[in-house]
C-alpha cells in the first residue's frame, strides 16, 4: 500500500502536468508561473522549437503559438520516480495542433512526444524545474516557415 504521502505527490504532479497542458492551450502564459519554479530551464529544441528560462519561454510562447489557432496538449501515462522533495518523470504527450495557411485554409496535424521533467516540492507545492521536449512522432505536418527563436523576441523578456 502507498503511503498517503506518495499517494498525495503523485495527485499533486498529475494535477501539475495538467495545469501545464491547460496554460498552453488557453495561451495562460503567466499560469505557467505557478507550473515551473522562477529559475526553471525548459528545452523544446527537440520539437522545433527554443530553449530558455521560464521568462524567456514566456515571451517566446506567443509569437510561436500565433500561427495556431488551435491546439490540444493531451498528457497521459506519466512514469514517475520520487525521490523525497524531488522527482523526475516522462509523460506521454497526444498533441493535435491546426496551422492556418497564409490563404486561410487550415490543415490539422499530430505530433507524439514525451515530456521528461524535473521536479521539486517547494512551499508552493510541486513545481517543474527543468522540461525537455523528446520527439517521438508526427503525422502530417504542413509545410510552413521556421518558427522564431530565442533571439527573435528581445523586446519581450
Amino acid at each position: 500500500m502507498l503511503p498517503l504521502q506518495e499517494i498525495s505527490d503523485r495527485l499533486e504532479i498529475q494535477d501539475l502536468l495538467a495545469r501545464y497542458s491547460f496554460a498552453i492551450d488557453e495561451r495562460d502564459w503567466d499560469a505557467l508561473d505557478e507550473v515551473f519554479t522562477s529559475d526553471a530551464v525548459i528545452d523544446y529544441r527537440e520539437t522545433g522549437g527554443a530553449r530558455g528560462t521560464l521568462a524567456q519561454i514566456k515571451a517566446w510562447l506567443p509569437l510561436a503559438m500565433e500561427r495556431f489557432p488551435l491546439f490540444q496538449h493531451m498528457v497521459a501515462t506519466t512514469r514517475l520516480d520520487l525521490d523525497g522533495d524531488r522527482a523526475t518523470s516522462r509523460t506521454i504527450l497526444f498533441n493535435p495542433m491546426v496551422y492556418r495557411k497564409d490563404d486561410g485554409a487550415e490543415q490539422v496535424f499530430f505530433i507524439g512526444l514525451w515530456y521528461r521533467d524535473k521536479l521539486v516540492r517547494t512551499e508552493k507545492g510541486w513545481r517543474i524545474a527543468e522540461r525537455y521536449e523528446e520527439m517521438g512522432y508526427a503525422h502530417n505536418v504542413p509545410q510552413m516557415p521556421a518558427i522564431p527563436t530565442i533571439d527573435d523576441v528581445p523586446d519581450r523578456i
